[in-house]
């Protein structure tokens, strides 16, 4: 398969540097500095499952330069997932399908608004790593996971081929009976993890022992499941006790990407993944209090951000 990475990130990087080392035809499209150091000396990748290398990177920042695509992962920022779109037309053909590998829930339909729906496959990904260095990405938890499947449950061909690729990269990859209840799933753990960490400033390991801090971990994935199941997503009744036990078997000093961004005074998913909610909340009339207050206190400094890069 021809696959194209569009956002050769730590998340991109990493799972399509897995497909490039099994011998799959892996196209990155990236930019700036850490294009230009996978020009100049390859991808390297440190990882708790070992680390690894690519010599010899296929990337490039324009996208209308590349054709004859199997398929295309979208690895962006979420606020970045409309404009990626749009830059993703010219390498669509007849055949090629599109999967966002996003913390939210709301990237399929976004693609599918501007590619097609017949294009579009939902998606997911669990792993826990960070760009080291241009050229550089830093792999430090969580056993890499992929899953996706079509938006309509059924088991397609397309679907199976790049599970295939997956597990010839050795990557733990499933197509999951219905993707949007995964992605929701996924969606529970990703935004409370990233909510109560970036409001408390603290590793998981710290916020989930503290009795306070716990309450609120358990309160955060409750509301968030009220949404799911308000919006007709048959999420099973022990969601919220499953993910909380997931959260359980984290590495203490696990940290969430958006975390890690707002720590570090950068542009987050603070929209996608916190705000989402509140929105979603109040379209179907379901109380999200501490949601609301999560996003309100981070809401100046996203804005305060996002002001002084404009």
């Amino acid at each position: 398969m021809h696959i194209v990475v569009f956002g050769a990130g730590s998340i991109g990087g990493y799972f399509g540097g897995r497909l490039a080392l099994a011998g799959e035809n892996v196209t990155f499209i990236a930019r700036g500095e850490h294009l230009q150091a996978m020009h100049r000396n390859g991808l390297q990748v440190e990882s708790i499952k070992g680390d690894f290398a690519i010599p010899k990177v296929k990337a490039t920042d324009d996208p209308s330069q590349v054709n004859d695509v199997d398929a295309i992962l979208v690895c962006v920022k979420s606020w970045h997932v409309t404009k990626a779109g749009k830059a993703i037309i010219p390498m669509m053909g007849r055949d090629t399908f599109v999967v966002p590998l996003e913390n939210g829930v709301e990237a399929p339909s976004q693609l599918a608004e501007i590619l097609g729906r017949e294009h579009v496959l939902g998606g997911l990904c669990r792993i826990t790593c960070h760009i080291a260095s241009p050229g550089h990405i830093r792999h430090t938890g969580i056993e890499p996971y992929v899953a996706f499947g079509e938006l309509d449950k059924r088991l397609s061909t397309r679907a199976q081929k790049l599970q295939q690729a997956f597990e010839g990269a050795g990557v733990l990859v499933e197509i999951p009976e219905d993707i949007n209840v995964a992605m929701w799933q996924k969606y529970l753990f990703i935004s409370t993890v990233s909510g109560i960490g970036a409001i408390t400033r603290v590793p998981i390991g710290e916020f989930r022992s503290h009795p306070e801090t716990r309450q609120m971990v358990e309160r955060a994935l409750q509301d968030c499941y009220a949404v799911a199941v308000a919006q007709g997503v048959q999420l099973p009744p022990e969601s919220v006790a499953n993910t909380l036990a997931y959260i359980d078997t984290l590495p203490h000093e696990t940290i969430a990407s958006m975390h890690r961004d707002i720590m570090d005074g950068r542009p987050s998913e603070l929209d996608s993944q916190i705000g989402a909610i509140v929105q979603m909340g109040q379209t179907f009339n379901i109380p999200t209090p501490l949601h609301t207050f999560i996003y309100h206190c981070l809401l100046p400094q996203e804005r305060l951000v996002r002001s002084r890069l404009n």
